[in-house]
């Protein structure tokens, strides 16, 4: 990571009310501050600087983008954590991946842990590993590569880039998990494409999404 450089383009908001903020994040960017002053600028104090109030609900990896949800006071952070925590929020993914996936929809359910020797990466165990499951649709595919919906039903670290690996179809451009030709990319090629949740402030049903930049 002493290679950090995150792009310095302007925050982009999707949605915002009293409770609710909604902001698209880029990809290079961390959600939260790393240890030490090099990693300090990141997405969580970019939205504080714009939105004081806003605190964390949840997070995306560094090379991932898309649609990301801050509570703008304790309550509202304290009701969508919990919506995240009961796996009641609906989150869609889109990536691209290594060769043609088959068949065009399935289900990924494997228990993932942290590999300590060499986190951060994880991987999968199912004497020690925490339960994780991912529904996918594939949208095209060629023998080179396969555009794909995700469907996390959990929230795991590295979830989807580790369950994409286990098919034998590593995420395009991953620089932890992608080897040879698929690591030839500009950038990890996954998207936070839509979160639907329930407004803190009554329970409406919302949805966000943000458009796939690739």
């Amino acid at each position: 990571m002493s290679d950090y450089a995150p792009p310095q383009e302007p925050l982009k908001v999707l949605y915002e009310d009293h409770e609710l903020l909604v902001v698209e994040k880029p990809a290079g960017l961390l959600s939260v501050p790393g240890k030490g002053p090099e990693l300090a600028d990141c997405l969580l104090a970019r939205v504080q600087e714009a939105f004081p109030t806003a605190l964390l609900v949840h997070r995306l990896d560094r090379d991932t983008s898309g649609v990301m949800v801050f509570g703008l006071s304790p309550h509202a952070q304290r009701h969508l954590g919990l919506q995240f925590e009961k796996r009641q929020v609906k989150k869609t993914y889109i990536t691209r991946v290594w060769g043609r996936l088959t068949p065009k929809t399935g289900t990924v359910d494997l228990p993932l842990i942290v590999d300590w020797p060499n986190r951060p990466l994880q991987k999968v165990c199912h004497e020690t590993g925490k339960p994780a499951e991912t529904g996918w649709r594939v949208q095209r595919a060629s023998e080179a590569e396969s555009r794909v919906r995700l469907f996390p039903k959990t929230g795991r670290s590295h979830q989807l880039r580790v369950h994409m690996l286990s098919l034998g179809h590593p995420i395009l451009g991953d620089p932890l998990y992608a080897t040879g030709e698929a690591l030839k990319f500009p950038r990890l090629m996954l998207h936070s494409e839509e979160l639907r949740l329930r407004h803190p402030d009554g329970g409406e049903g919302m949805k966000f999404r943000a458009k796939a930049p690739f």
